[in-house]
């Protein structure tokens, strides 16, 4: 990304990353919640197995959207 982009852009980019961020994380909670009860267990092997990489992908997601909060953050002298 260009260093030029105005303080409005950069703005609006931090609040849509910040809206993903509070979109992913609970839906990251739930998908933990459902792993760590046993009264709903997938059916399967390879149902849990995918559920832990989703939740996996999903922690990884969200810390690259935090680390792009930062670094907006910092371009706006608030970090």
């Amino acid at each position: 990304m260009a260093d030029d982009r105005s303080k409005e852009d950069l703005e609006e980019e931090l609040r849509v990353v910040e809206e993903d961020i509070a979109s992913v994380r609970p839906a990251l909670e739930d998908l933990r919640a459902r792993i760590g009860d046993r009264s709903d267990d997938p059916t399967d092997v390879e149902e849990r197995a995918a559920m832990i990489t989703t939740a996996e992908e999903q922690e990884a997601l969200v810390e690259r959207l935090e680390e792009r909060r930062f670094e907006l953050l910092r371009r706006l002298g608030r970090a």
